[in-house]
């Protein structure tokens, strides 16, 4: 009994250590380098405890110890949420470009107005190197506007709705020029993307451009890439 109970202290440990990383950064507890740092502490002890509660559990069923059976199975499997979140997580961070700012056109990318004044204490810039665009034609070829058959107007109206139904915070949305600036935060951590949207009369269509841009982070791990994505094969499919 005693190594099932081990296990499921060890799981238990782990999991605090997961659920403490992003409330603890977004009160400003710890730097982000230090919350992904507990975040790997957290993944050490849910592996710990996953092999644990394997020998535990191996060893009460051969004795045919139902309960510690049971105890064990328990700590595997909070064990093991405590180590597929944080693996799933750092390899995105790890295995991902230095880019905080995407966008689908790297000619003339989109410019924000109105989120401006809210990204006085952002730590990145909103000024767009070549490097910048280097690597996004690199690792995010695929990025790119999109041409809808409808007159702007139209077209206004169905991102302005997507926008909204994808949770963003909508800062301006001005049908006249086209433009609708937003703010999104991820659930955990709470890191801040601002976003904008451009629609540009294109032939008897609208053409849709895209620009979003973390506050804070040397990488959005792909997240503002994938957000781009998203959108742009809902507003084709609305």
């Amino acid at each position: 009994m005693t190594l099932a109970l081990s296990a499921c202290a060890s799981a238990a440990l782990a999991l605090v250590l997961l659920g403490l990383t992003g409330p603890a950064y977004r009160i400003g507890l710890l730097s982000l380098a230090q919350a992904l740092m507990l975040l790997r502490w957290a993944g050490y002890a849910g592996a710990a405890a996953l092999a644990a509660g394997l020998l535990a559990g191996l060893l009460a069923y051969r004795r045919g110890a139902r309960l510690r059976t049971l105890i064990a199975a328990a700590a595997m499997l909070g064990a093991a949420i405590a180590v597929v979140i944080p693996l799933e997580t750092l390899r995105r961070y790890e295995g991902a470009p230095p880019i905080h700012d995407v966008t689908t056109d790297l000619e003339n990318p989109p410019t924000f107005e109105a989120i401006v004044p809210l990204r006085s204490e952002a730590s990145n810039s909103l000024e767009r190197s070549p490097a910048v665009s280097a690597e996004q034609r690199r690792f995010y070829p695929d990025l790119a506007p999109i041409t809808l058959p409808v007159p702007p107007d139209q077209a206004f109206g169905r991102a302005l709705a997507l926008a909204q139904e994808a949770g963003w915070t909508i800062v301006t949305a001005d049908r006249g020029s086209g433009r609708i600036e937003a703010t999104a935060a991820t659930r955990w951590f709470g890191f801040a993307d601002d976003i904008v949207v451009r629609l540009t009369p294109w032939g008897s269509g609208t053409r849709v451009d895209i620009r979003a841009s973390a506050r804070e982070e040397r990488t959005d791990a792909g997240r503002n890439a994938r957000r781009i994505r998203r959108f742009l094969r809902a507003l084709q499919s609305s």
